[in-house]
């Protein structure tokens, strides 16, 4: 719900300039269940036409997408331009029919959760591959690897029309099946049923479109007289660790102490427009970062060919210095900073007395195709439906990556949001009078620790082409994985003892039993 404008926030405003004082607004939280946006409703019909050997030949999805009582922002967008063209996935279908259906419904609206499209797209996707080969008489790395795009065929457009500028979808599935050790699962298996428990493994991979979105992000840098640099950007972060992205960017390109860079974001009042969403801030408002550290330094070797009396072509940049080629004379970053707000030595393109400080506005050339494989293996208690996660595996493709510890921290936090989805998560309506039942946390189920296991992440990265950074995102990419990974263990440890192919989300203790009570000893097909 962060990017939207809520009804109450301009009446917020209205009242604040009408009584000329502060004004609060604090909501409780029955009242964000029954007014704030939620997200993912959608029925799907999906067909598939395949070869003799397997490959696909043509896809057909029709979807009718729940959107509310009304619209919301992006409610409309959500299920549409936002989700279905990656339902081509990692594939190379060539042929594809998509066709989206808003169904408006007495609930709240709809409308962008992390992944925003992405998640139901990769969950029909995946859910629907491995049904496909299992009737197929096909294994699920089988299946996906004789359908994958291959290296040589990048860059890739898909029958959907996103051009896939990088990757190696199959080397990265099986790195994934080695980290999960998908070929020690049978013995495994074997353990769990001589406890009388079910054990089943499922894999899951995807693609994410990201890093575009259409608008811009600006950098904007001010050097301060104590020898800092203060970063003015205009999107807000949320806990993902901008600062320290923003900081380490900045820090490595002009060679200065990342504790001499503050940050400032969410202050109107100074910084530039922006958008928080969409995995969208290395790749874009990064990307304007290194632009502003470039033109700074481009401009700051002007100061320093006047100060030290020097041509412009003899003088280089480096560890926050600037230095004349061939000789031990530097003049440092914060001195030309301060030189340069002397008209004698400022660069003619400035502001009078502006110095070297300066902005930039990146607008990205691209959107950026993240991409990966989810592996789940869990073990099932047939006669009360409850299940644990045994081992979680992630094997992820972000392009460059800057730091790694706030990757992994996004992944551990976005397959806790996935795993929620599959097993617990629900909001409620009454089907006969459509009184909201789920309107607290006392009914709604929110992941937990108990469900929510160690995550296995690693990386097998090809550098993204159409940004500088070479990064591709990943804020959104474990809730997009995450949920047909789990479902597909799910029905992979059912299927032989109930012939069951396949179990809506969330996936309840409860809502498992009675699966395996009405179908407990049916033949699988």
């Amino acid at each position: 719900m962060k990017i939207f404008v809520h009804p109450e926030y301009p009446m917020v405003v209205w009242a604040s300039r009408t009584l000329k004082k502060t004004v609060k607004w604090i909501p409780d939280r029955q009242e964000a269940f029954q007014s704030d946006t939620q997200g993912r409703d959608h029925v799907s019909f999906a067909e598939m036409a395949l070869d003799n050997d397997g490959r696909f030949i043509g896809e057909r999805i029709t979807t009718y997408a729940a959107l509310g009582a009304y619209l919301n922002h992006f409610s409309a967008f959500i299920p549409t331009l936002a989700g279905s063209s990656m339902l081509n996935g990692l594939y190379t279908t060539p042929a594809i029919y998509v066709n989206v259906k808003g169904v408006m419904t007495n609930t709240v609206p709809t409308d962008a959760y992390r992944g925003a499209g992405r998640p139901e797209a990769a969950y029909l996707m995946e859910r629907f591959v491995d049904h496909v080969a299992r009737e197929m008489g096909m294994t699920p790395d089988e299946i996906r690897a004789k359908n994958f795009i291959k290296p040589g065929q990048i860059p890739y457009t898909t029958a959907l029309g996103d051009i896939y500028d990088s990757g190696d979808f199959e080397t990265l599935m099986r790195k994934g099946m080695d980290k999960a050790d998908w070929k020690g699962f049978p013995a495994r298996r074997a353990q769990s049923a001589a406890k009388g428990k079910w054990r089943g493994i499922g894999m899951a991979t995807y693609v994410e479109k990201c890093g575009g979105g259409g608008t811009p992000e600006t950098a904007i840098a001010k050097f301060n007289d104590d020898a800092s640099i203060t970063l003015y950007l205009g999107n807000q972060t949320n806990g993902q660790g901008h600062e320290t992205a923003i900081r380490q960017i900045a820090s490595a390109r002009l060679g200065i102490d990342a504790e001499r860079i503050a940050i400032v974001q969410g202050d109107s009042d100074v910084t530039p427009e922006g958008m928080t969403g969409g995995s969208r801030m290395v790749s874009v408002a990064g990307v304007a970062t290194l632009g502003l550290a470039d033109k700074i330094i481009a401009r700051g070797k002007l100061v320093a060919a006047s100060v030290m009396e020097a041509a412009a072509s003899d003088i280089y940049y480096k560890d926050g210095a600037f230095r004349i080629v061939g000789t031990d004379r530097t003049l440092s970053l914060f001195d030309a900073a301060k030189a340069a707000r002397d008209p004698k030595h400022a660069p003619k393109d400035g502001k009078p007395g502006a110095g070297l400080d300066d902005d930039f506005m990146r607008m990205p050339e691209a959107d950026t195709f993240p991409n990966g494989c989810h592996i789940c293996e869990l073990e099932i208690d047939p006669d009360t439906g409850t299940l644990e996660i045994v081992n979680y595996s992630v094997m992820d493709d972000f392009g460059m990556a800057l730091n790694p510890l706030l990757l992994q921290g996004q992944i551990h936090g976005g397959v806790g949001q996935g795993i929620g989805q599959a097993l617990a998560e629900q909001a409620v309506y009454d089907k006969a009078s459509g009184q909201l039942v789920s309107g607290s946390f006392m009914d709604y189920a929110l992941p937990r620790a108990d469900i929510v296991p160690p995550v296995k992440f690693d990386m097998h990265n090809s550098l993204c082409t159409t940004n500088p950074l070479g990064v591709k995102g990943a804020g959104e990419a474990g809730a997009i994985g995450a949920p047909p990974a789990v479902v597909n263990a799910i029905v992979d440890a059912i299927y032989a003892h109930t012939g069951v192919k396949h179990v809506d989300m969330p996936v309840t203790a409860a809502s498992l039993w009675a699966v395996i009570e009405q179908n407990r000893g049916k033949k699988a097909a």
